[in-house]
Parts: C-alpha cells; structure tokens; sequence
C-alpha cells in the first residue's frame, strides 16, 4: 500500500519527535527566562522581553524559520570570517531545534508570566515573613502552583509545536515530512503519503492530550473547578 516507504517514513518519526521533544526543552528554558524578565524590576531586562515576544508571536513561524536559519548562518559566518575561524556549517538538525525553541520561547514566556501572577501574592509574603529566603519561596511555594495554571497554555503550545515541526523539512532536515515529500514524488502518489503523514500527526496529538489531560487532572487535586 505504501511501496514499501513506510519503514522510512516511521524512521522519520523519530527525527520529528526528537525534534519535538527538544525544542520543547529549549523553549522552556527560554519561557521561563522570559517570564523572569517581565517579571523582574529592571526596566531593561522587561524592555527585551517585550521585544522578543512582540516580534516573534507578530511573524508567522515559517518566515521566522528561514530568517533565523539563514540569518543565523550568514551572521555566524560574518563573525567567523572576522576572526578567521574558517566557514562554519549550522546542522539542520541543531538549526531545527533551536529555530522552534526560539520561537515558542516568545509563547510560554506568556503562558509562565500569567501562570506565575496567577498564585497568590500574599503566600510570596507569608514564605518571606516566615523567614524564608527568596529561592524557597520560589522553589516551595510558587513553582508547585505556577505548574498547575501553566498545564493548559503549556500543553497548547506543545500541540502546536509538534505540528510546526514540520516546518524543519524546508531547511533540508531529512524529517517524516520530508520523507513522505520523496515518497510521493517517485511514486506520483502524494494523496497517500500526506494522508499517511497526517494520521500519524493526528495520533500524536491525540496521545498527547490524553497525557497532559491526566497530568493537570493530577496537579488539580483538591481544586474545586468553577461552574458556569
């Protein structure tokens, strides 16, 4: 049925959820910096976040994708011409990651921001009263809830990111997407391998909000939900 592409197609798969599941980890770490610095008392630290959001939620992923990659590569090159480090060539894989990262940084900056405003002040300064340094309030008091109001826009922007990872097949990433692109090229069947590609997409957000459903059940324990 699939002429024998589908093993290559599933090994893409993986390529995809590594892609995934490590942009994810590096859009965290740029969330959580970003909600740090919206947050923080330095003027300038909250001017760059505003920045960095504004732009990249205001630009569509695929553009934000080529300018980061080949702006990236071209400005890398400048730096590594200057200083006669010789040419250097950004691995479409690391590029891919990174790209993502980046981007979905800009959306769970906004999802850790309110998540961390969501908890209540008062219990802040209940810790700090308590003689409680500041890291502990942060670790033992602000972090376990933030967790909790974050689940939902956090799992949003997994959904979409496991889709946009699609995009990575564009710089030349050798992703399920670009795999099937091949597929339906030599067979002249693309019908059949895009079908194939976005059951498998269907799949894995389906299991992933299964997964994430039961997490924030878990983390909602003993919360009483709002009825309208």
């Amino acid at each position: 049925m699939f002429y024998g592409y589908l093993p290559a197609i599933l090994e893409g798969l993986v390529l995809t959820l590594q892609v995934s599941a490590l942009s994810l980890l590096l859009a965290g770490l740029f969330g959580l910096a970003g909600a740090s610095a919206k947050l923080s008392g330095s003027r300038a630290a909250r001017w760059c976040a505003e920045v960095y959001t504004t732009l990249i939620r205001g630009m569509p992923e695929l553009v934000l994708m080529l300018l980061i990659f080949y702006g990236g590569q071209i400005g890398i090159n400048l730096l590594a011409d200057r200083y006669g480090w010789g040419y250097i060539d950004i691995p479409p894989f690391a590029a891919g990651v990174i790209t993502i990262g980046f981007i979905f940084g800009a959306y769970l900056t906004e999802t850790f921001r309110g998540a961390i405003l969501a908890v209540p002040k008062g219990q802040a300064e209940a810790g700090l009263a308590y003689a409680m340094t500041r890291s502990q309030v942060l670790r033992r008091i602000v972090l376990p809830q933030m967790v909790r109001h974050a689940i939902p826009g956090f799992a949003n922007n997994w959904l979409i990111m496991i889709k946009a990872s699609a995009l990575v097949s564009i710089i030349g990433l050798d992703d399920m997407l670009h795999r099937a692109s091949l597929a339906s090229a030599t067979t002249r069947a693309p019908f059949t391998f895009y079908m194939l590609v976005a059951m498998i997409y269907l799949t894995l957000t389906t299991v992933s909000i299964l997964i994430l459903s039961r997490i924030e059940a878990r983390y909602s324990l003993g919360v009483k939900k709002a009825q309208f």
